[in-house]
């Protein structure tokens, strides 16, 4: 449906005319109005970190000038509308404005003058009865009759990670889980388990080369005495103590360090020794999409590259029991192919049909699955009831489960490069959670990869 915004010329303005507005003050509304003035007052947001000597949460108090700005709203989109300009804005402020408060915006024209200035008596209330401000207002009123089409002005997406701030939150207070971090010797891999060690999310253990961890640790200005450190040289080797750590009860989860994964890896999955269980292990992405309401889990972007159905059974349960340690009670699975229909051409439109059919069987527990769902309509509510799709999962997925490696791998890097989504990462299927992070990966990213561990370490029911 097209939005079209029509005016009043000057010369069909009469005094008395009124027109009125309502919007909801939310604190997005005040990261955008920081961004585009450059007032970063901390007080206009919910977190006030390192400000009167604390970080704890509080009200953020709307900008007076972002409640000013409303007026224009008013007069640019109803009285007189569109091709109306500025010329003078005077007003008084009173109350302040909080996040979630509703607001009322009048403008009156009170006087016509010369040149086709208008003036207008204005004034913003909250709905619960609160003066925020009064003043008067003169613009140059438009001669011309117009309509304006406004569905073509891009939308904005504020670029915020509060499902990550949440599981950081909840990580915190748990005991820091002992965590064997295999060949910390770049500055990057170090930094990755101090991280974790400064937020008492994980207390690693450094397993490598002395000498190379010690000189990553001078290059980053970072005293590492006061964690254990065994020296090994080989990074087989050192995985393999890593893995017998957890064995020995000295350690909850594994990280990997500045090694290659398949080195890490073939530790964990070998027969003797190992951290096998009963099923296979797979990589999950957590994701923080902004715009997206909800934490996004996405399988297998890491290990298993070309998973037959029965792999994708083990990486879809993973995924699930994962997602109820992040807090998702019942999550919704959408296993992805290119369509959303049984096609016996594309072979992950089978896989997926069968996988659905096993989650109705109780096979695959926890969860509520559908497939196959191509991307759209698997997270868009909109392109699924386009598609006639109707399920519980459609448009609404939180767990994604990828054909292979490589789409999995293409979907988590555009989301995070394109998109400005945070991903932590976690294999899951082992004996303990295995932290798996990536020389690209910001600090949040890293913390998140280690909170996803520890909760899922000390949240999972015993096997």
């Amino acid at each position: 449906m097209m939005t079209t915004l029509s005016n009043t010329p000057w010369d069909k303005l009469e005094i008395g005319m009124e027109a009125e507005v309502r919007r909801v003050c939310r604190a997005d509304d005040f990261f955008v109005f920081a961004n585009i003035t450059g007032n970063m007052n901390p007080k206009h947001f919910p977190r006030m970190k390192d400000f009167e000597g604390t970080d704890a949460l509080h009200e953020p108090v709307a900008p007076a000038m972002w409640v000013s700005t409303l007026i224009s709203s008013a007069l640019g989109n109803k009285l007189p509308g569109p091709g109306t300009l500025y010329k003078s804005h005077k007003v008084e402020f009173f109350e302040r404005a909080h996040d979630g408060d509703e607001l009322v915006v009048k403008v009156v024209l009170t006087e016509k003058l010369d040149n086709n200035v208008a003036k207008f008596a204005c004034r913003v209330d909250t709905t619960s009865g609160k003066k925020l401000l009064e003043g008067f207002v003169e613009v140059f009123a438009p001669l011309e009759q117009m309509d304006y089409n406004v569905d073509d002005i891009p939308g904005m997406i504020v670029q915020r990670h509060v499902h990550f701030d949440k599981l950081l939150k909840e990580a915190e207070p748990l005991p820091p889980m002992k965590t064997s971090v295999i060949a910390p010797e770049s500055e990057d891999a170090l930094l990755g388990a101090l991280l974790g060690a400064d937020h008492t999310i994980i207390d690693p253990i450094l397993i490598g080369d002395e000498v190379k961890i010690r000189a990553a640790a001078k290059a980053i200005g970072r005293d590492i005495s006061g964690f254990e450190l065994i020296h090994e040289p080989n990074h087989k080797l050192a995985a393999a103590i890593g893995v017998r750590l957890v064995h020995e009860g000295r350690a909850q989860a594994v990280m990997k360090g500045q090694l290659h994964t398949d080195e890490l890896l073939g530790q964990v999955v070998k027969r003797d020794g190992g951290l096998r269980t009963g099923r296979r292990l797979s990589h999950v992405f957590v994701m923080d999409v902004p715009g997206l309401t909800h934490l996004l889990l996405i399988s297998d972007a890491a290990i298993n590259i070309a998973p037959d159905l029965e792999t994708k059974v083990d990486i879809t349960q993973n995924a699930i029991d994962l997602a109820h340690t992040l807090g998702i009670e019942v999550p919704k699975v959408g296993i992805l192919s290119a369509v959303e229909t049984v096609t016996p051409k594309i072979p992950s439109t089978l896989d997926a049909a069968a996988i659905s059919k096993m989650a109705e069987r109780g096979q695959i527990r926890g969860a509520l699955v559908d497939g196959p769902l191509a991307m759209d309509n698997a997270i868009d509510i909109e392109a699924a009831r386009t598609k006639g799709i109707q399920s519980m999962v459609a448009g609404q997925a939180e767990i994604l489960i990828a054909p292979n490696l490589e789409s999995a791998n293409m979907l988590a890097k555009e989301l995070t490069f394109i998109a400005h989504a945070e991903a932590g990462g976690v294999v899951i299927g082992a004996k303990c959670p295995i932290i798996l992070t990536s020389r690209a990966d910001d600090e949040k990213a890293r913390l998140v990869s280690c909170a996803c561990a520890a909760l899922y370490a000390y949240k999972k029911p015993p096997a």
